[in-house]
C-alpha cells in the first residue's frame, strides 16, 4: 500500500505535483506538506525553475547569448517532464548543482 502524505496523497503523487507549475506549486507543498520527500521535490522545484528563469533572463540580456535563450526553455521543458516523472516513481533525483541546494534547504525549512 503506498504511503500517504500530510495532503491525503500518495507521496509519489504529492511530490510530482510540486512540480506541475513549477515554484508555485512548490511553494504551496513546501508550506503544507510535512512529509521528508514531498518537501525535497517542493524545494528543488523551486530552486531549478527560477534558477533557470533567472538563467534565462540574464541571456536575454547580452545580444550574444540571446540565442541560447530558447535552449534553456527546451532544456527546462524537459527537465520539468522528467523530474515529474522521478517524482511520480517515487525517485528522490537530484538535479545537478541545484539539487544538493534544494536538500539543504529543504531540511532546513
Amino acid at each position: 500500500m503506498a504511503t500517504k502524505s500530510g495532503t491525503g496523497l500518495n507521496k509519489n503523487t504529492a511530490g510530482a505535483m510540486a512540480y506541475v507549475l513549477g515554484p508555485i506549486t512548490g511553494v504551496i507543498f513546501l508550506v503544507i506538506e510535512k512529509d521528508a520527500y514531498v518537501r525535497f521535490h517542493a524545494m528543488q522545484s523551486i530552486v531549478v525553475f527560477i534558477g533557470l528563469f533567472i538563467l534565462q533572463f540574464i541571456l536575454g540580456l547580452t545580444i550574444f547569448l540571446l540565442p541560447l535563450v530558447p535552449l534553456i526553455g527546451i532544456v527546462s521543458f524537459v527537465l520539468w517532464l522528467l523530474l515529474i516523472y522521478k517524482a511520480w516513481q517515487g525517485e528522490k533525483w537530484e538535479v545537478p548543482l541545484f539539487g544538493k541546494f534544494a536538500k539543504q534547504l529543504a531540511e532546513k525549512a
